[in-house]
């Protein structure tokens, strides 16, 4: 796989809106030598409403715009829906390395926890998938997955530390806390499965029990393609000639939303987004 990738690489990064740019924030941390190209597919969202066979349809549109026109030697999908849907019609579809969030994060979950239990909180599409749980069992893991409708809008509202997601959040923990409880599971580990999550992780920190483990898919993801790398986009020797990260962003719609809550999730400016047509 590393054969067919440059030293210095064209990362194609998809998501159905923005959120996955905080999996772009994680993988220019791990590899800033990289160029990046993301697209937030804005215009047919929310994925989770759609069937799996336009999810998939969807989900290639945007991917092949990453390979065909921006050159992406890499992809990864930066979305939970699209990655519990359509991760193979992806990888059918285009001739690079594709790789999703969910299977990095249940890798993490199964390094991290010492009872084999796991918590899942994601959207209501990629719970009702259990992509979580049969990742996780996959990994020799039982998970109690949860769905957390109301934390993405509030994210998106700024309201990352507001004492109305904290009581949120509190509820939706206690509930899946007692849906263990009832399966006779020892939960020591939680798994954020949305993109937008990242942002509430200190938040989480504080509520969950002490001593439990939270994993980031979307670091776990950026953690993932760095070592698909094997450290080839860092500077050899140590020399200081590293140049400036270069991202380009792409929106099928609402490019006004997405430059001002996209720096929100990115960490940084966002630039000028370019608005593109994907077609219906």
């Amino acid at each position: 796989m590393s054969d067919t990738i440059t030293a210095s690489p064209t990362i194609g990064v998809f998501d159905s809106g923005f959120g996955g740019l905080t999996v772009l924030r994680s993988l220019i941390e791990k590899l800033p030598r990289a160029r990046f190209a993301f697209i937030g597919d804005t215009a047919r969202l929310p994925y989770g409403s759609k069937s799996r066979r336009t999810i998939a349809r969807y989900a290639v549109e945007s991917t092949q715009f990453l390979v065909r026109e921006q050159g992406a030697e890499f992809l990864v999908i930066a979305c939970n829906t699209a990655s519990a849907l359509a991760l193979d019609a992806i990888q059918d579809a285009v001739p690079v390395p594709v790789l999703g969030v969910i299977e990095p994060g249940a890798h993490s979950a199964r390094a991290a926890s010492k009872t084999g239990d796991v918590l899942v909180i994601a959207t209501d599409a990629t719970v009702q998938s259990h992509a979580y749980a049969a990742a996780c069992r996959a990994q020799g893991l039982r998970a109690i997955e949860k769905a957390c409708p109301l934390l993405v809008p509030l994210v998106e509202e700024g309201w990352t530390s507001h004492p109305v997601t904290e009581e949120v959040f509190r509820i939706y923990l206690s509930e899946i806390t007692r849906d263990a409880a009832a399966q006779g599971l020892q939960p020591d580990t939680l798994v954020l499965g949305c993109t937008h999550y990242p942002l509430l992780r200190s938040l989480i920190e504080k509520e969950v029990p002490r001593g439990m483990r939270v994993i980031d898919s979307a670091e776990s993801a950026a953690d993932a393609a760095a070592g698909m790398f094997n450290g080839r986009s860092k500077p050899a020797g140590g020399n200081d000639d590293i140049r400036p990260t270069e991202i380009h962003c792409f929106a099928t719609d609402s490019v006004e939303k997405f430059e001002r809550l996209g720096s929100r999730f990115l960490g940084r400016p966002v630039g000028n987004v370019q608005l593109v047509d994907l077609g219906g």
